[in-house]
């Protein structure tokens, strides 16, 4: 399932209202966008860089998502007028347009039909949650860490440049493989896919995996897509 950018799903004349609406704002690695409990009122759009999405729970982080260009932060609490219901950390360098609740409102207020970028976001990340849900009864781990794998993919992914012998990059990228330059651990994924680093490890370690899935401290390197589709029961 393809991720839903809102700024894609936005019609151009609503980006533009937003742009003018909006402050930039550039946040460094490890700063928080909002924190969970509390009552900010303020909604960003994604431009450039990823954040993860994650709840504290009796110590214990749970990761609910890791979003990037193009996407969305506060809306629900810019429908509902609610607490925060998570944290929003950036992982890496994040440039966006930060502007309150309320004028974002008025935003599309005035421009008709783009209500329905939200929803989009909000139903696509509906469905992934039932798709989680669903892997958990019965527990399928490995199609739980695949999907999130392929939600880095879609969010993230660009070609593997193949390298010439010499060790420097080739100008065409290597057939089948993609990466994400995006600083997640295996204990991150774990997070994320509700299980240990120890159960993702093992995964990644036996078939139809091994090989295929390189996790660095920088970036993920998927060397076979369609293997993941398979993992995530997508055939």
């Amino acid at each position: 399932m393809e991720t839903t950018r809102f700024w894609d799903a936005l019609p151009v004349r609503a980006q533009e209202a937003l742009r003018r609406a909006g402050a930039p704002v550039v946040i460094r690695p490890g700063a928080f966008l909002m924190r969970e409990h509390t009552r900010a009122s303020q909604v960003f759009v994604l431009r450039s860089g990823a954040v993860k999405v994650w709840v504290d729970r009796d110590g214990d982080m749970a990761i609910l998502d890791v979003l990037g260009p193009g996407d969305l932060v506060g809306e629900m609490e810019a429908v509902d007028g609610g607490v925060r219901h998570a944290n929003v950390e950036a992982m890496t360098r994040v440039e966006a347009l930060v502007l309150p609740a309320a004028r974002f409102r008025n935003v599309l207020d005035s421009h008709p039909g783009s209500v329905w970028a939200v929803a989009a976001v909000l139903s696509e990340r509906l469905r992934d949650s039932n798709d989680m849900r669903v892997a958990h009864f019965p527990d399928d781990p490995e199609r739980r860490l695949a999907t999130r794998l392929l939600r880095l993919v879609s969010r993230f992914g660009s070609p593997v440049k193949a390298e010439r012998p010499d060790g420097t990059p080739d100008a065409v990228p290597d057939e089948g493989g993609v990466q994400v330059q995006v600083p997640v651990s295996q204990q991150d994924l774990g997070r994320w896919a509700g299980m240990g680093r120890r159960k993702v490890a093992q995964i990644l370690a036996a078939e139809p995996v091994r090989g295929g899935i390189t996790v660095a401290r920088s970036a993920i390197v998927v060397r076979s897509v369609d293997a993941l589709h398979r993992l995530a029961g997508h055939d």
